[in-house]
């Protein structure tokens, strides 16, 4: 049999294995393990899947993993994530949109300490959602800026995916999580403008701050507020400015931050046994799932690339039907579009990376700028219609008064922004790689 059609067979087998809803890493290693035992024997076989738990555990940067993410947990279950909330609100509520802009400040600071959009969205919907509405902000505006605005959660560093990202395309997290802040930022400056334009156009999507509220609230209180909802930043910059400066490597400047944000919230009385007990459970089951769907990628990458199966892809694109690199690398960004209806970042990621990421590489493109281009196609998919993922928990957490249909309607237009964004960064590739370069020398 054809490699190339034995390449096809296993591709369509995983397939078929995740829409009966076994759990991605299961249908990914199955398949792989079960292709070499066929092709090489036994001992190749097993041999592989042991080769690969060995590469994720002698993988030193995957340590940033489990510390990113318990110091992410610590921030938001401690309710340190409130005060971002409070001092946006307090800042920001005397302009149309105020509110609304806040939120979308506070989804990048939440990104910045935890690196996974489900965090933003858990924020989001429980402590801006119930504001905004209360306020009389229109009710598609609203669910729109949380869906969009938690979504920058797998782009601004640490970005979690990056991670995953780096571990199968064998590029630096450094320079992927640098790679992927200056797209990140920007994108929230165009959802701020979005927002502010509309707001100015239409204030009843918007409402300020009544001047009663205003004048409430002291100045002293401003300036309380203002130190206390800095604190995530701080905590932030401790972090990477260490790393920045090259004066420690990735993995201890991961550590400093989980052991900022542990002490930041002992020394504000908020580290309770329940705090910790829920961060450490939440991290090791998270690091765990990252960790087998690692594996199981490198392991199916392996017999995919023994089969030749990315050469063979690339002699039809470029020899057969002579399609540009460009046309090729759009069609690669539409299929994230496509997966990214029923499948999340994670799983698109593993199930095409065996493919995509040589080829792109073949195709002489950057893979540390495709890193990028990769995480903002999945942002985007992620709020398509009808099946993405942010749709759904965006519902499992929205009162009732939000129905399924006013979430697809409220997130089109920060659709459109982010295709705007995608746009730009495929336009002018130095937008993602400029800090990468300055940071590291390139």
């Amino acid at each position: 049999m054809p490699y190339e059609l034995i390449a096809v067979l296993m591709f369509s087998c995983m397939m078929l294995m995740l829409f009966t809803g076994q759990r991605v890493f299961g249908a990914i290693g199955c398949v792989a393990v079960v292709a070499a035992i066929l092709l090489w024997g036994d001992r190749g076989g097993y041999d592989l899947g042991f080769s690969a738990i060995i590469k994720v555990m002698r993988w030193y940067p995957l340590l940033t993993l489990p510390m990113f993410i318990f110091m992410g947990y610590i921030l938001s279950e401690s309710k340190i994530a409130d005060d971002l909330y409070r001092m946006f609100h307090v800042w920001t509520g005397g302009m149309p949109g105020g509110l609304a802009i806040g939120t979308i400040g506070l989804m990048v600071l939440v990104s910045a300490m935890n690196g996974l959009s489900v965090a933003g969205m858990a924020i989001g919907a429980t402590i801006a959602l119930p504001e905004l509405l209360r306020r009389n902000y229109d009710k598609l505006m609203v669910t729109g800026v949380i869906q969009a605005g938690s979504s920058l959660g797998i782009l601004v560093p640490p970005s979690v995916v990056l991670v995953l990202y780096a571990m199968i395309a064998r590029q630096p997290v450094g320079q992927l999580w640098l790679a992927g802040a200056i797209p990140g930022l920007m994108m929230a400056v165009l959802f701020v403008i979005y927002i502010a334009i509309r707001c100015r156009l239409n204030p009843k999507l918007g409402p300020t701050l009544s001047l009663k509220e205003r004048a409430e609230i002291s100045r002293a209180e401003k300036m309380r507020l203002l130190v206390a909802g800095l604190l995530p930043l701080a905590i932030f910059a401790v972090m990477m400015v260490p790393f920045v400066n090259g004066w420690t490597s990735l993995v201890e400047s991961s550590a400093i931050g989980a052991m900022a944000a542990f002490v930041a919230a002992v020394l504000k009385g908020r580290m309770t046994w329940k705090v910790f007990e829920t961060s450490t459970r939440q991290t090791l089951g998270i690091t765990c799932m990252f960790m087998w769907i690692i594996t199981a990628a490198l392991a199916f990458g392996a017999v995919f690339d023994g089969l030749g199966a990315v050469r063979a892809i690339d002699t039809l694109f470029t020899d057969w039907l002579g399609l540009n690199p460009w046309f090729i690398l759009i069609l690669m960004q539409l299929s994230f579009l496509l997966m990214g209806t029923f499948l999340d970042d994670t799983a698109m990621l593993v199930i095409v990376a065996p493919l995509y990421v040589p080829l792109v590489g073949q195709l002489g493109f950057d893979l540390v700028w495709y890193g990028v281009l990769y995480t903002i196609t999945c942002q985007i998919a992620y709020m398509t219609p009808p099946f993405g993922y942010n749709l759904f928990l965006m519902r499992a957490m929205a009162p009732p008064e939000i129905a399924l249909g006013d979430i697809y309607r409220s997130i089109i237009p920060f659709v459109f922004v982010m295709l705007l964004a995608l746009a730009l960064v495929m336009i002018f590739p130095q937008v993602a790689l400029w800090l990468p370069a300055k940071v590291y020398g390139l």
